[in-house]
């Protein structure tokens, strides 16, 4: 499909966007499962949640935008999950795997606050002022999940892996 605006490329961009959050929301049970320290299976757990609150949230930028949702494969997110799958699969102390369970978690959520900042920048742009709304709800959210993937990382989880 050849692009020729911004427009076009932010749609083309929301549709990738749409799939790696849809992927996310089968990736999270698996890591909740798999995380053995009850605060990190909450963040999962939530993090879940809020996933599924911001696919609906693209739903209606897409809506705001006069587009139909749709989703184009996410090679990234593809790739950060699978690898996310082979640390799943890893022999590893419970503490450890809890560390590199957080690792690949925030490869997701570094991916998709890039992702997310520049859709935004690109609404702002074309003054799609309620897409811009949802779009910074959604970012603030991922930045918010990121900081306490972090906190629980230096606070705890990494340093009882050390051990």
């Amino acid at each position: 499909m050849e692009m020729d605006n911004l427009r076009e490329l932010l749609v083309d961009e929301l549709k990738d966007i749409y799939n790696a959050e849809t992927q996310l929301t089968k990736a999270l049970p698996r890591m909740a499962k798999k995380a053995s320290n009850p605060q990190l299976k909450n963040a999962f757990e939530t993090h879940l949640r809020e996933t599924e609150a911001q696919i609906d949230r693209l739903e209606q930028v897409f809506e705001s935008l006069g587009e139909k949702a749709k989703s184009k494969t996410c090679a990234a997110m593809k790739g950060i999950i699978e690898e996310g799958k082979e640390i799943m699969g890893e022999d590893m102390a419970d503490d450890v795997m809890d560390a590199a369970l957080i690792a690949a978690a925030q490869k997701a959520e570094h991916y998709e606050i890039a992702s997310y900042g520049t859709v935004r920048s690109w609404a702002q742009l074309l003054g799609e002022q309620q897409a811009v709304k949802l779009l910074q709800q959604t970012l603030d959210e991922e930045g918010n999940t990121d900081k306490k993937l972090t906190k629980l990382a230096e606070s705890m989880i990494n340093v009882e892996a050390q051990a």
